[in-house]
């Protein structure tokens, strides 16, 4: 299916389907400063091909969807939790399976608190409930980050660049970095926003500490996916989590880093299907 823009809240957001509607629906949320797009469209079909509906998105300010001026996001981690609400249903999905990457998987916790009557499954991919015990970003992200300021955000090749090397610092050592697919994915990227310089807001949102204070209470089943190089939100972020979420399970991937590498795909996807195989009314 082709991308189409759909009122949601009040704002324009961006999506795409695949699969047959008839199928149990999986919705996929991206995390900080990413499109839909690193959802891979491939990554999209193998799962429509094992028997669901599959939906990604673009949140506020990347891709397509609404925009705001950068340093003044105009909405909070509850807000974009209720747009994925929005997006099912557009759809007219009544429950789905959620799957978060990142920022995304935040948005996951949320969305089983705040909509918990919707929500089927959660898998949460390179996520936290960002505990205050947990440790913070290594050293060489953060320094990483620092420079953000300096890029020319209109200057599309220096954005390219930019996530990149983002994605470079990001990665884990077990499988090579493939800057080839990363830099087609960036362009892609670029040439699909609407506002380069936006994608800086999701740093500066608010919002959220309510339900992430109660983790705990999470009662769909949950499936945390984690690599242990992971360089942003550390691995025992996601020990963490499975300890907090009742009936948690955690699939570890070695060596794998801040990513959805595609040589991680077939056990990551082999993972949700059986995990969304569980309940499906």
């Amino acid at each position: 299916m082709n991308e189409q823009l759909i009122k949601v809240n009040g704002v324009n957001i961006c999506c795409e389907s695949f699969g047959n509607q008839a199928d149990p629906a999986v919705l996929l949320i991206m995390g900080a400063q990413s499109s839909m797009v690193w959802w891979e469209k491939e990554f999209c079909q193998h799962i429509a091909e094992a028997g669901r509906f599959v939906i990604r998105y673009d949140n506020r300010d990347v891709g397509r969807s609404t925009t705001y001026t950068l340093g003044h996001p105009g909405y909070t981690f509850e807000d974009m939790a209720d747009d994925a609400m929005g997006v099912l249903d557009a759809f007219g999905v009544d429950k789905a399976h959620i799957a978060g990457m990142s920022m995304g998987g935040l948005l996951a916790q949320i969305l089983a608190l705040r909509h918990p009557g919707r929500i089927l499954t959660a898998t949460l991919i390179s996520s936290s409930n960002f505990a205050p015990d947990l440790p913070p970003m290594e050293e060489k992200v953060m320094n990483f980050f620092a420079n953000v300021g300096t890029i020319n955000w209109a200057n599309e090749q220096e954005v390219v660049d930019f996530i990149v090397a983002r994605g470079k610092i990001c990665a884990g050592t077990r499988h090579p970095y493939d800057e080839n697919r990363i830099r087609r994915l960036a362009t892609e990227e670029v040439q699909r926003s609407s506002s380069l310089e936006s994608m800086n807001n999701h740093g500066m949102v608010m919002g959220g500490e309510a339900y992430l204070a109660r983790t705990d209470e999470i009662a769909v089943p949950t499936l945390v996916i984690h690599g242990t190089e992971d360089p942003v939100i550390p691995y025992v972020h996601a020990t963490s989590l499975v300890k907090t979420i009742p009936g948690a399970r955690l699939l570890t991937l070695p060596g794998t880093g801040h990513e959805l590498h595609y040589q991680d795909w077939d056990t990551i996807i082999e993972a949700m299907v059986e995990h969304t195989s569980a309940s499906t009314d």
